[in-house]
């Protein structure tokens, strides 16, 4: 088997609650993502995603997705898709960085060699571990008052894992975790993520003005070294994520013993080959994960669910389901929320068949 065509098409992804802010000023109102096709010489056909989170979030950018697919893809073409560590180190030598351009061939390929084997992909992950798997519910930057009054609606929803957006204002930071905290109720899990936005001395001062309040603290700073000064100053149990975009940040953080949960994303570190990689170190070293990505509609939520429910249920920390939070669906047999949980596909590969009406035209197309 090998492949013999590459294409990306284009899907803009508005929002059910017209936007979603985080720290910095941040928002984004539409989503644009890249859904990636890769076929072969025997008829199969994958299917991968990748949705940045706006250009001004990690080091990635939706137009560089598809740039970088002009410049790899035809490396590609006539290697066998399934053989993954052989394919992931022809990308690596051929486009030196740049995960997030291999991510969306990287799951496509995962996806093709589901179908060739009729497994579902969370098997050939490791295996699948439960019916469903726990999801968490971002709550987008606003008021106190706002974030706290979400949550009811939210838990109605059958979220009981929140993660509520700072990173702003100490002050008003402060106040936004203590009104959210208040609302929630036996069982629920509250992570306050400040995606960067705080200085070392406002992430320690946050911390310990809500040192009563059970709650995580997440990626409070910009920097590594920033962040493991905060960790060493207060009681709460810590997440990193931004800071962590590859195995040797994981190690280092380790032996730092710089936090308590991961927050590994497909696309940054690269595809479902390589974050295998860092979530099977993870299990190996007792580190409990949020497994998810960038953003994404229903294929990236496809390869969310297989990864997730290929993972150790007690080192699975949580994990989300980005097509419900847009308007558009791209694929039929995407994972679907059900009492804030959802299931990996039992079908093989990721389980998923695109909607082409709404995929459109490819904007890229290698051959």
């Amino acid at each position: 088997m090998n492949i013999t065509r590459i294409l990306a098409y284009r899907v803009e992804l508005p929002l059910h609650e017209q936007t979603y802010k985080w720290s910095g000023g941040k928002s984004v109102n539409v989503f644009d993502s890249t859904i990636v096709a890769v076929e072969t010489n025997v008829g199969l056909v994958g299917y991968g995603e990748v949705c940045p989170l706006g250009p001004f979030y990690l080091p990635a950018y939706s137009d560089g997705v598809r740039a970088g697919l002009r410049e790899l893809g035809p490396h590609l073409l006539g290697d066998d898709p399934r053989q993954l560590v052989k394919l992931n180190q022809k990308m690596d030598a051929a486009l030196k960085g740049h995960p997030y351009v291999k991510s969306g061939i990287d799951i496509a390929c995962w996806d093709i060699l589901g179908q060739a084997t009729g497994l579902p992909v969370c098997e050939l992950l490791g295996g699948r571990y439960g019916e469903d798997v726990r999801l968490y519910r971002a709550i987008s930057q606003e008021s106190p008052e706002q974030m706290a009054a979400k949550v009811a609606g939210y838990r109605a929803e059958g979220y009981r894992r929140f993660q509520l957006k700072v990173g702003g204002d100490p002050d008003v930071d402060i106040e936004r975790i203590r009104a959210v905290a208040a609302k929630l109720q036996p069982g629920d899990r509250l992570v306050a993520d400040a995606n960067t936005g705080w200085v070392q001395h406002e992430a320690v001062r946050v911390a310990k003005a809500v040192r009563d309040i059970d709650v995580y603290i997440e990626q409070p700073c910009l920097t590594y070294e920033e962040c493991l000064a905060v960790r060493r100053k207060i009681p709460h149990p810590f997440v990193l994520d931004e800071n962590i975009d590859d195995l040797g940040m994981l190690l280092r953080a380790k032996a730092d013993l710089a936090m308590d949960v991961v927050n590994l994303k497909i696309s940054k570190l690269g595809g479902l080959t390589k974050i295998k990689q860092a979530r099977d170190l993870c299990v190996s070293m007792g580190i409990a994960m949020t497994l998810e990505d960038s953003w994404g509609g229903d294929i990236a939520t496809a390869a969310i669910a297989h990864l997730a429910q290929s993972t150790p249920t007690e080192f699975l920390f949580t994990t989300t389901d980005f097509n419900s939070y847009v308007t558009v669906s791209t694929a039929v047999g995407a994972p679907q929320r059900k009492d804030g949980w959802m299931s990996a596909s039992r079908q093989s590969g990721l389980g998923v068949w695109p909607k082409m009406e709404v995929l459109g035209n490819p904007l890229v197309e290698i051959t």
